[in-house]
């Protein structure tokens, strides 16, 4: 692989670094971090980018795709990332298009799929449910057909940013009589439907971002179907396939890990910056040996992906790696906060405590405990390697 870029590779690089530098102003960034205007600015932030054209990363250009190169979208993604700028936010652009300009029809395609672009349509992922995370083909949530409806009844549950959303995209059964697998099929439902209660779930961390979800005889147009009836396990899987991949989040521990470098060299332990100890310097290096190995794996999934594939097993080895990375870094950091990780915003001022990242640390760390959780557990994706891969 070679990992040389050229000159145009290169003046790409200057074009990103010339938009943030401009769209991703400092304003905005307090913007992100205010759960009161948090929706708004997010929406900001990716309507600057539709209109530079870079929104929607992996989407054919027949629909707005940006029509980067693996490399290009690499590059884009590190000098993101280096910024401290967002990712979009995903369950719209990289989770249900993919499955509407794939699987939907050319209504469907013509409804939502300019609405996602401009962030008009803010989505949500109903999939997980109380007795159905991991094991997502043991979903109980029914849709029952009356005409030309169905009729939802169930709850899903982890539902993030459900409070903020306009549409959930849905696994039902609709029907109980084959193996679980069979017999889902994938809804798009509008939020504001009467039988809808979303009632939230406070993390570990003291934010809230998910939530469950509950359906009361929740009326749905059969025209919100994706695909045929009882076929919505074949769209589901196609749509983990990309969450996981994007679950991998290389960029941003790139970024993470450097900034553990920077405060390591002003940290002190026993009269010597912490970057002089040798236990810390060898987890440093090998989560850093790691994480390169990570991000050559996904730049070879990019390149299958622009070749005209989509992730497969290889979706799964980076959900593991990728969330295992995040982990150790993550606790690497608490570990380099200490004393201070118990520190809470606000309680004292950045003087006092000698620095303010105890407090993220801490809370980073508290909600990153569930990230080998989410998206599939990490078994689950080694069984899925186990089969796919080794045959077993």
């Amino acid at each position: 692989m070679d990992i040389t870029f050229s000159a145009e590779e290169l003046a790409f690089r200057d074009e990103v670094r010339a938009f943030l530098k401009e769209a991703f102003t400092e304003d905005l960034k307090k913007r992100l971090k205010d759960k009161e205007l948090f929706k708004a600015a997010f929406i900001e932030w990716q309507r600057a980018l539709h209109a530079k054209g870079w929104v929607a990363q992996g989407w054919p250009t027949e629909y707005g795709g940006t029509g980067w190169t693996p490399t290009q979208s690499y590059i884009y993604e590190c000098e993101r990332a280096l910024v401290g700028a967002p990712d979009v936010i995903p369950f719209g652009l990289k989770m249900v298009a993919p499955v509407i300009y794939t699987f939907g029809n050319a209504e469907q395609k013509e409804r939502f799929l300019p609405r996602i672009l401009n962030s008009d349509d803010w989505w949500c992922q109903g999939y997980s449910e109380p007795g159905a995370g991991s094991d997502l083909a043991a979903l109980k949530t029914k849709a029952e057909l009356d005409g030309d409806e169905y009729v939802v009844n169930g709850a899903k549950i982890w539902t993030s940013y459900a409070q903020h959303a306009d549409w959930i995209f849905c696994l039902v059964r609709t029907d109980s009589s084959g193996r679980k697998q069979d017999g889902i099929s994938f809804l798009l439902i509008d939020m504001k439907t009467p039988g809808i209660t979303v009632n939230p779930i406070p993390s570990i961390d003291g934010v809230h971002t998910l939530n469950e979800v509950q359906f009361d005889n929740v009326r749905v147009p059969v025209a919100n179907r994706i695909g045929e009836q009882d076929k919505g396990w074949t769209y589901a899987k196609a749509l983990l396939a990309h969450e996981r991949t994007a679950i991998a989040e290389v960029a941003g521990s790139k970024k993470n890990l450097a900034e553990i470098r920077k405060l390591a060299k002003s940290e002190v332990n026993g009269g010597k910056a912490l970057i002089e100890d040798p236990m810390f310097a060898k987890r440093l290096s090998d989560i850093e040996i790691e994480l390169m190995a990570l991000e050559y794996t996904e730049l070879r999934v990019l390149a299958q992906v622009a070749a005209g594939g989509s992730p497969g097993a290889e979706s799964s080895l980076l959900k593991i790696k990728g969330t295992e990375i995040q982990q150790a870094i993550q606790q690497l950091r608490l570990d380099l906060a200490g004393y201070y990780s118990g520190v809470i915003n606000g309680d004292l001022t950045a003087e006092q405590v000698g620095h303010d990242f105890g407090s993220d640390a801490r809370t980073a760390y508290m909600y990153g405990r569930a990230s080998t959780i989410y998206g599939g557990s990490n078994e689950v994706q080694k069984n899925i390697i186990a089969k796919a891969v080794l045959g077993l």
